[in-house]
């Protein structure tokens, strides 16, 4: 956790996983338009970006999203230091940051290493599954 010198981030603003997921509906939480969401980004994703944008950020793992509680982990953000000037001129609003961060998390690196996986275990597994498969299939008759 980045506290950014204030201890206080109660009071900071908080986003949600769900506010930046293209697989969700505006009805589900969605904050941002779905061509400029990611795909199912973490807190922990979203923190790294906001230490990338030099915005200080708390992450809070052990918070859900009140309307789905399945969706673990929230990342508190200060987008302005105390005299009122931002922490990143070109981010101003929480919308801006929003955006910047569903740019940044399909780049992320842990992201990346699990797309790599995937697509090698897909590989291997319909190398694998081709030639398993014999038989009729169907219903049996009776």
């Amino acid at each position: 956790m980045m506290d950014g010198g204030s201890p206080n981030f109660k009071t900071w603003n908080t986003i949600y996983p769900v506010y930046i997921n293209s697989k969700k509906t505006i009805a589900e939480g969605r904050r941002i338009s779905a061509s400029k969401a990611c795909e199912n980004p973490t807190a922990l994703e979203i923190g790294d970006c906001c230490g990338h944008l030099k915005i200080p950020f708390a992450i809070e793992i052990d918070k859900a999203y009140p309307r789905d509680f399945m969706q673990v982990g929230r990342v508190r953000v200060l987008l302005k230091r105390p005299d009122g000037s931002p922490y990143n001129p070109l981010i101003t609003s929480k919308k801006q940051l929003m955006i910047r961060i569903a740019e940044l998390v399909p780049r992320h690196p842990g992201r990346l290493k699990k797309q790599e996986a995937a697509s090698k275990s897909a590989a291997s597994a319909s190398n694998a599954g081709a030639p398993a498969k014999s038989g009729k299939g169907g219903k049996k008759k009776r």
